[in-house]
């Protein structure tokens, strides 16, 4: 099973696609260099939502994001996703619609129009010239602009926003937490945590990195990590969990799942954790976390497999170990105390 390797994305090497398969993920939506030779791609029906394209007024332009929001009346929490490198591509809008159909306002800004869109090339040299010209500056920017955006619309409950992010978007979940008050929790999946080595890809020396700022996290953070990252430490995971403990952030915590590599919560991106890391996982959370009633009759134990997981689950949620990551999610967010 081939799978992402590294944070900035899997080299051409990594993967065999034949030209068909590439065709088949670019008529898809899917970003080419996220597309594993063997993907399963999942779509969530949008029957019952509210989903689309809208424009978010960031100050100095309209930037284009997708949002998807339960179909109904009444105010919902709203969840902020960050994408991986490949910005806007089918799966990111499909866990728009996934945390939709879990009871969410899902909004996923682009937060790299102004350079390019690097989901429609499988050039990795332009994907990182495109990533590379997102500063800090303008990425903070444009999650402020969306939270205002969010904030304005009649069906988003504004006390109960969270933010969650994948790979690239992994390390700003961690920063977003760290700086932005509108957040009372956070998901990072397998985000950078240190910098890259000077002259390596986003290595330039003002860049912040999420260790830096442990002592500002304001809102409590799950981190969930791959022992087989091939870009990410083990020994900076353990750093991260250090200073979270130096730092008095209880709140928050980390899961390694040992088995996995990096971007195993993609479609199709591999076997995902095993049968008893997900039920230490879903012990762990029952234990700590006083979950909100909706989210019970989802934690009861089913097969380890990333794509029949949430379906054994009764959630349109078909990735790996679903519960931990929406029990903490919605405990949090719902105000219950993890």
């Amino acid at each position: 099973m081939k799978t992402l390797t590294r944070p900035e994305g899997t080299n051409p090497g990594d993967l065999a696609l034949t030209r068909r398969r590439l065709a088949l993920a670019a008529l898809g939506g899917y970003a080419l260099y996220a597309y594993s030779a063997e993907a399963q791609t999942i779509t969530t029906d949008a029957t019952g939502l509210v989903a689309g394209d809208v424009e978010v007024d960031v100050g100095d332009r309209m930037a284009p994001a997708y949002m998807a929001r339960p179909d109904a009346r009444g105010r919902f929490p709203a969840v902020l996703v960050i994408s991986e490198v490949f910005g806007i591509h089918e799966y990111i809008r499909d866990i728009c619609r996934r945390l939709a159909r879990v009871g969410y306002v899902a909004i996923a800004p682009d937060l790299f129009v102004r350079s390019g869109d690097p989901s429609k090339t499988n050039d990795f040299n332009q994907i990182r010239r495109i990533v590379s010209a997102a500063t800090d500056k303008q990425i903070f920017n444009d999650l402020s602009g969306t939270v205002r955006f969010l904030k304005a619309q009649p069906f988003v409950d504004k006390s109960r926003m969270a933010v969650t992010g994948f790979c690239w978007g992994g390390a700003i979940v961690w920063l977003a937490c760290q700086r932005m008050p509108d957040f009372r929790a956070g998901a990072a999946w397998y985000g950078r945590l240190t910098a890259p080595k000077p002259g390596e890809f986003l290595g330039e020396p003002n860049r912040p990195w999420p260790l830096q700022g442990v002592a500002q996290l304001r809102a409590p953070v799950i981190g969930l990590y791959a022992g087989k990252d091939q870009g990410i430490p083990l020994t900076d995971v353990e750093a991260m969990r250090s200073a979270l403990v130096a730092a008095r952030k209880t709140g928050s915590q980390i899961i390694v799942y040992p088995d996995s590599q990096h971007g195993f919560h993609a479609d199709g991106s591999g076997p995902g954790p095993s049968k008893r890391t997900l039920a230490a996982a879903r012990s762990a959370v029952c234990s700590r976390n006083p979950c909100h009633p909706s989210v019970r009759p989802h934690l009861s134990p089913g097969p380890a497999s990333s794509r029949t997981l949430g379906a054994s689950c009764g959630l349109p949620f078909p990735i790996p170990f679903p519960a931990p990551y929406l029990a903490v999610l919605r405990a949090r967010v719902d105000g219950n105390r993890p």
